[in-house]
């Protein structure tokens, strides 16, 4: 561009110079000079739409001004070259080409004025000459948002509008449709939202935007008044009626009120970040630069002791910049440093990162230190293991505790008839009637005798006829190890021998520790409905609960739980002698079948011995 504009002023000024010697310059014909074609001053114009071409010499003002070239001699010429033709034509003004000043306009284009068009300035001792390339769409070959769109040729403008602030929107190009109109031009608005796939046409049914004359004009701006606006321009000319179309891009922007001094979202203050030595380190600087200017552009970098990239003669330094959000016209902005192959002595330097707009500056040192290894992984997964080891330990002892205490008692529990002289293992106290006399004898005694090994001993079975029940009771709770209380609605009546029971095996439990006392509840009691002695035992002890038939199993949770609170018992060789001297005992047994029967004879008593093969030692 520095080229092109020398070249201008050169010829410029040899276009003003007079020939050596005086001679007239008409003798000779000047050179032209040709610029090519343009790039940037391509132009499109919608069919049947008004447009102009403006010759690219006069962009630049400080070389070629119309008025001055005029004034020194210079004519503008037109020439075309339309698509499918190989030469140039003059363009001659007519009804629909027209020129003004630097300007060629075409009222109203057609398709068949595609091509190049020349415009050249030359007086009699210079010429220059430029090309540029006019396009002519037809409506459908726009590419549009929605369907509701007007066909727009010309790229749309953009305007920025702080919010709750106010401005007002001229149609682009407006001023020079109204040069060329016989009368005032009128403007017609659209607004369109493509988010929402909306058009709305003026007037837009609300006082916070309303039309003045030409202009659309914003009192208060909202985020919703954000979007693509229209305007199109009819005027008319030598009795023709012309338009144009033209759009405008409006966002809504923090209002000026909002500071607007740049800030540093990342890194935070005072942190300290760990790096291993012979890594690829990155460290991010993200910046929020508030809107000033549109096209005011933000500044964020970082130095390495006090010094930019480009002036630190270190190849493993780079850095990238992008833009990562866009918020109402803040612009947050990202620069990552990257450092190839992090060495020890890196450590030792200052990493900054700095941000910069037109109303302040902020730097931030980030600290860097070498990362000491762990082996978080391995203790990560250590952690995982032993969490799930012991939430499975949980569930399994949740699920399966009476299995493995009954495991750990059969293993390691102590055997009570090696260390005590008791006699029984189990003393049952229950209600005197026939439900629960039925229960005892045929379920636990069967089960606790015959399926578990234990001996039990049972009063109304068990007892010699001609004692005293108070004695006798007394001292077959005193020589059990447990007193095993069958609880049920009927059971520990005031006076009664139950009750007797349950009071010498509670004080047994409270005074000598040589007994304990099993709670079984063979049907549901109400609270109230117990004695003294059966709620304080209640508290200290647990209750084992008989649930019908799903407690008959051996294997069912009852016997589980009933096991765990009876006396530790291990089948050997020692149970085995004594079933072999099961002949020793028949003696005894018969002589008590004949005592009981003389006794019944004589009234002495009125229970029976049910089962003369079950009672082992409890004649005295």
């Amino acid at each position: 561009m520095a080229s092109f504009i020398s070249t201008l002023l050169f010829l410029f000024l040899m276009g003003g110079a007079s020939p050596a010697g005086g001679q007239s310059s008409e003798l000779t014909e000047p050179m032209c000079y040709d610029w090519g074609e343009s790039s940037e001053a391509g132009v499109s114009v919608l069919e049947g739409e008004s447009g102009w071409l403006s010759c690219p010499l006069f962009s630049h003002p400080s070389v070629y001004n119309y008025t001055s070239t005029q004034s020194a001699g210079h004519t503008l010429f037109w020439y075309r070259l339309l698509q499918g033709q190989d030469l140039e034509e003059p363009i001659t003004s007519s009804s629909r080409l027209s020129k003004d000043r630097e300007r060629l306009w075409l009222q109203p284009a057609t398709s068949d004025d595609t091509g190049q068009y020349i415009c050249m300035l030359r007086n009699k001792s210079s010429c220059s000459k430029i090309a540029m390339r006019l396009t002519v769409l037809r409506p459908d070959e726009v590419v549009r948002g929605v369907d509701c769109e007007p066909p727009v040729a010309v790229a749309a403008t953009s305007e920025y509008i702080g919010l709750q602030g106010g401005k007002r929107l001229d149609c682009p190009d407006l001023q020079d449709a109204a040069k060329m109109a016989d009368g005032e031009p009128t403007v017609t608005w659209y607004h369109v939202r493509r988010e929402l796939s909306m058009c709305r046409q003026y007037p837009f049914w609300n006082n916070e935007r309303q039309q003045n004359g030409a202009s659309l004009r914003f009192y208060v701006m909202l985020d919703s008044y954000q979007g693509l606006y229209f305007c199109t321009v009819h005027y008319q000319r030598r009795g023709k009626m012309l338009n144009f179309t033209r759009s405008i891009n409006v966002t809504a922007i923090y209002p000026p009120t909002v500071p607007k001094y740049p800030s540093i979202l990342r890194p935070p203050k005072d942190l300290v970040s760990p790096v291993k030595p012979g890594s690829k380190v990155r460290l991010n600087c993200t910046g929020h630069f508030p809107i000033i200017r549109p096209d005011a552009v933000p500044e964020i970098w970082w130095t390495v002791d006090g010094k930019t990239l480009d002036k630190l003669a270190d190849q493993r330094f780079s850095q990238t910049t992008r833009q990562v959000d866009y918020d109402r016209g803040d612009r947050f902005m990202e620069n990552v440093l990257l450092i190839q192959d992090f060495q020890s002595e890196d450590l030792n330097k200052e990493f900054n990162c700095s941000v910069k707009n037109e109303r302040g500056f902020e730097t931030r040192r980030v600290q860097l230190r070498e990362d000491v290894w762990l082996p978080s992984v391995e203790l990560g997964c250590g952690l995982g293991v032993t969490l799930l080891l012991m939430l499975l330990l949980f569930v399994v002892y949740h699920v399966f505790w009476l299995e493995l205490l009954l495991l750990y008692r059969s293993w390691f529990g102590t055997d009570e008839r090696h260390t005590d002289d008791k006699e029984y293992d189990v003393y049952i106290s229950y209600a005197r009637n026939s439900e629960e006399e039925q229960f005892v004898l045929s379920t636990l005694r069967r089960v606790l005798e015959n399926e578990l090994g234990y001996s039990v001993c049972i009063f109304d079975r068990d007892s010699l006829p001609g004692g005293t029940i108070t004695d006798e009771t007394l001292s077959f709770v005193a020589r059990s190890r447990r007193l095993l209380v069958v609880v049920s609605p009927g059971y520990a009546s005031q006076g009664s021998q139950a009750l007797l029971e349950l009071k010498a095996g509670i004080d047994g439990m409270a005074l000598g520790g040589h007994l304990r006392v099993i709670l079984v509840q063979y049907k549901p009691v109400q609270r109230h409905s117990w004695v003294r002695e059966l709620r304080r035992a209640r508290v200290a002890l647990a209750l084992v609960r008989w649930q019908g038939d799903k407690s008959r199993e051996l294997t069912s949770r009852f016997w589980k739980r009933l096991r765990v609170e009876l006396p530790v018992r291990r089948v050997g060789r020692e149970e085995e002698e004594e079933e072999e001297e099961g002949g020793n005992k028949e003696a005894v047994l018969m002589r008590l079948h004949s005592q009981n029967s003389t006794n019944s004879q004589t009234g002495l008593i009125s229970n029976t011995v049910k089962d003369p093969q079950k009672v082992l030692n409890c004649a005295s």
